[in-house]
This record gives C-alpha cells, sequence and structure tokens, in this order.
C-alpha cells in the first residue's frame, strides 16, 4: 500500500533536507526484558541518512498514554533497498510506553532524518567503537558504514549481565572483533575497558574511537584518545523539544580553541568530536 506522505519539507539535516512523513509499522517486537526494535515501511526521501543521526517521532496518543512533544530516537538501521528505517529502544516512560501499543500496521509520523552524524576520515582504517545498552543502537550504522568503506572494526559491547546485551550479532555480521563486557561478570569496570582499549592501540589497531552518550565513557575515551594522540567522536544524548534548532532546549557546553562555547545537540549535532564535548 502506497503510503501518505507530507511534501512540504520540514527542516534542514546534514545531508541537506529533511522531511515530515508518514510511515507505516512493519513489527514491533520485544529483543530482550528491556527493548524493543521498531521496523518501519519508510519512502524512499527520508532513507537518505548518516550513521549518528536521528528521527523526531510522534508517538501516538492513546486511552493509556497521552505524551505530548516528539522524541528525538537514534537511527539503529536505515536500508534504502528494502524501504525500512529500524529503531531500537527501552520502554521507560509516556512516549515509548506508547511506542510499544504499535501494531503491524499502524502509522507513524517521523520528521527526519535530522542532525550531524558520524564521520570516517580517509587514514581510519581500524575504528573502535564502545557503548552500553541502548547507546549501541546509535553505533550500529556506523558498523554497516565501516563495513561498506572496508574498515576494520572493534565493537566493545557492555550491559549490565549478557541477557542484556545487544547487538552482538549485527557487529559480528558486519565483520567486526565484538567484546562484551558485563556488570555480573565483573569485567565492565571502567579500569579493565581502558586496558583493552590500551592494548589495543599498542597493537596499532585503533585509529579512531566511538562512543554514544555516557558520560563515563567519554571521559574514558578521552583520556584515552589524550594519551596516545587518538581522535574520535561522541554522540551525544540531550532531551530535545523541536528537534531542529529552534527552542535552544538541547544546548550544551564544549571546550574549542580553549574556549568554552555553547552549541546546540540536534542541530550542531548529536556528534561532536569528543575531545571537545564536555559532560555534566
Amino acid at each position: 500500500m502506497e503510503l501518505k506522505q507530507r511534501n512540504a519539507e520540514a527542516g534542514t539535516s546534514a545531508n541537506g533536507r529533511a522531511f515530515e512523513a508518514e510511515t507505516r509499522v512493519k513489527s514491533n517486537r520485544e529483543v530482550n526484558g528491556e527493548y524493543r526494535q521498531l521496523i518501519l515501511d519508510a519512502p524512499q526521501k527520508i532513507l537518505d541518512c548518516q550513521p549518528g543521526q536521528f528521527f523526531h517521532l510522534l508517538c501516538p496518543v492513546t486511552s493509556k498514554h497521552q505524551p505530548y512533544l516528539r522524541r528525538p530516537m537514534s537511527i539503529y538501521g536505515y536500508f534504502p533497498e528494502k524501504g525500512e528505517l529500524h529503531f531500537l529502544y527501552k520502554v521507560t516512560g509516556e512516549g515509548t510506553q506508547a511506542l510499544a501499543e504499535l501494531n503491524e500496521g499502524d502509522t507513524l509520523n517521523v520528521l527526519g532524518p535530522l542532525g550531524v552524524g558520524y564521520t570516517i576520515r580517509d587514514d581510519w582504517n581500524n575504528i573502535l567503537l564502545l557503548a552500553r545498552g541502548v547507546g549501541l543502537a546509535t553505533l550500529a550504522p556506523l558498523a554497516h558504514e565501516a563495513r561498506r568503506l572496508g574498515r576494520k572494526l572493534t565493537a566493545i559491547c557492555s550491559a549490565r549481565n549478557p541477557d542484556v546485551l545487544m547487538s552482538i550479532d549485527l557487529f559480528t555480521e558486519m565483520g567486526a572483533e565484538v567484546i562484551t563486557v558485563t556488570d555480573t561478570e565483573g569485567t565492565s569496570d571502567l579500569e579493565n575497558v581502558a586496558s583493552i582499549i590500551r592494548t589495543k592501540i599498542a597493537n596499532g589497531e585503533v585509529d579512531a574511537l566511538y562512543t554514544c552518550g555516557s558520560n563515563r565513557m567519554l571521559k574514558l575515551l578521552q583520556d584515552v584518545g589524550a594519551e596516545y594522540g587518538i581522535p574520535g567522536e561522541i554522540a551525544l544524548e540531550q532531551q530535545m523539544a523541536c528537534g531542529v534548532g529552534m527552542c535552544q532546549c538541547c544546548v550544551r557546553s564544549f571546550r574549542r580553541s580553549g574556549k568554552i562555547t555553547h552549541e546546540r545537540v540536534c542541530r550542531e549535532g548529536p556528534v561532536f568530536d569528543i575531545q571537545e564535548a564536555m559532560g555534566w
């Protein structure tokens, strides 16, 4: 069935344009006890995405849930050849609880793609990803791009326990060396993770570092990156209202050229130089 979509341009993104469009739910299934994967049948024009970009979702209003604002959500996968847009989300508040009630065939209004995504420079042949929980969703498209470019990928995946580790199969399919660390196994402490990364760097296996969200992981990669002169990028998580830079809700501080500057995560980001980002 042909999807109804609005013709008006909704804003601009790193790719030049973003659109508001009606999509149709193909599936909305549980991945484990905490996370769900939403697959949408989407028009081609919103599938010109970059890893690290996001969409603003108009969560449905139901008899039980009345979310007011759109919810920003990182892209888990975009597949123009199949006309699919994927999201991985944790059910926590009003908006995601409403999303969890979507069934096959339901419609969902989305706005995007929005923001500035990850980059892989020509001389970054060995890249390392570090993420925990749903942060792995943001890094999944980067793994696809690394495989497309023929780069070697190491993915360090962290979680509370092995049952909630996510995207392991996806990273393996992308040809990545996958290293899992968990709280219950006593391997996820920052000292151990730093030791793993330093060993990789010493073996010449890291040209760039990538992560998402966590202040703890940001600080870890900043310290290791500065110690060895390894560049990197981080996708920041931030509360947003408009998602297109007008409301100033998502402004954060950055260190740049010896000064503190302020930028909008939704517009100038969500991906930033890892050494310039500041934690809370």
